[in-house]
């Protein structure tokens, strides 16, 4: 009964049968066949069904509320008689906005030097994944803006205060500069994190207040492919200056810290909202809730 909840969970996230197998490692035959075998254990439709997915019934989306509780009590009962017998281990599937990514090896490194039997899976995801994921129970929990009406559902701790910085080149305008203001890091051409990002959506207000137009010359999801962008001395960014820190930004690199006025949005850690959370989730909570992560 629990991997039949399982695939209707996947389903429901997914919203595509091949997709949805391909997430569990299944057959589409497989995943379709469990699913028509709960409907029957219920007595109802689930899914709407054509040639492809359409959508689940309200029978469907009332049951989905109730998968999802169940799944996450057997996995928490699960986890806890492992606890008991092995100390504790198993596998904690992290999910993070991208510019929080070079922060988290802060949080597993200790924690995995305590508890070496425990396995880590690191994913880059946007808030909005990562709320989605928290929900269907894709991922164990998530590191991301907290300020987000979508996590009123789900239990979040706040780990440290996001400032930014100017990233730029040796010669380019600003690079001798002590501090910038946000109007001098408009004025430039500037590549940046994908629209659809929450950073970028952030950064599109707090350059928009200035007054100058700003103009964005590259777009991408990575901020890898920004840093090797801004290397070649063309271009320059607007990037959280812990992530400058941590990515060792050497020569002729400059992080420039951008003031007036001075701005910062609280990340955190969230997770789905369970009583008892499971043992090794509740511990990583409790650690990285007590982390200095110099907020």
């Amino acid at each position: 009964m629990i991997d039949k909840l399982d695939y209707f969970i996947a389903l429901a996230a997914e919203r595509h049968f091949g997709r949805a197998a391909e997430r569990l490692g299944v057959t589409q035959p497989t995943l379709s066949a469990g699913i028509r075998q709960l409907e029957e254990r219920l007595g109802v439709t689930l899914v709407n069904r054509g040639s492809r997915f359409q959508g689940l019934t309200e029978e469907g989306a009332r049951v989905l509320g109730w998968a999802r509780r169940i799944v996450g009590d057997v996995r928490t009962m699960q986890d806890e008689i492992r606890a008991v017998r092995l100390g504790l281990s198993g596998h904690l599937r992290i999910a993070a906005i991208p510019t929080a990514l070079a922060v988290v090896s802060r949080l597993t490194t200790p924690f995995f030097e305590k508890h070496p039997g425990v396995t880590f899976e690191i994913q880059s995801r946007t808030s909005s994944e990562i709320v989605t994921g928290l929900e269907d129970f894709a991922i164990d929990l998530g590191i991301t803006y907290l300020d987000d009406d979508r996590l009123a559902r789900l239990d979040t701790v706040a780990l440290y205060e996001e400032r930014y910085c100017l990233v730029t080149t040796a010669g380019n305008p600003f690079a001798e500069e002590a501090r910038v203001t946000w109007a001098q890091a408009a004025s430039i051409p500037l590549c940046l994190l994908s629209a659809t990002m929450q950073n970028r959506k952030i950064l599109n207000g707090l350059l928009g207040r200035v007054g100058t137009p700003f103009r964005t010359v590259l777009e991408s999801n990575s901020m890898i492919a920004l840093i090797a962008h801004v290397r070649t001395g063309r271009f320059a960014t607007i990037m959280p200056f812990r992530s400058a820190e941590i990515l060792g930004l050497g020569e002729p690199m400059r992080a420039i810290p951008i003031t007036e006025p001075d701005a910062s949005y609280t990340i955190g850690l969230a997770g789905a909202r369970r009583n008892p959370r499971p043992p090794l989730i509740d511990a990583f909570w409790k650690e990285a809730a007590s982390a200095e992560l110099e907020r």
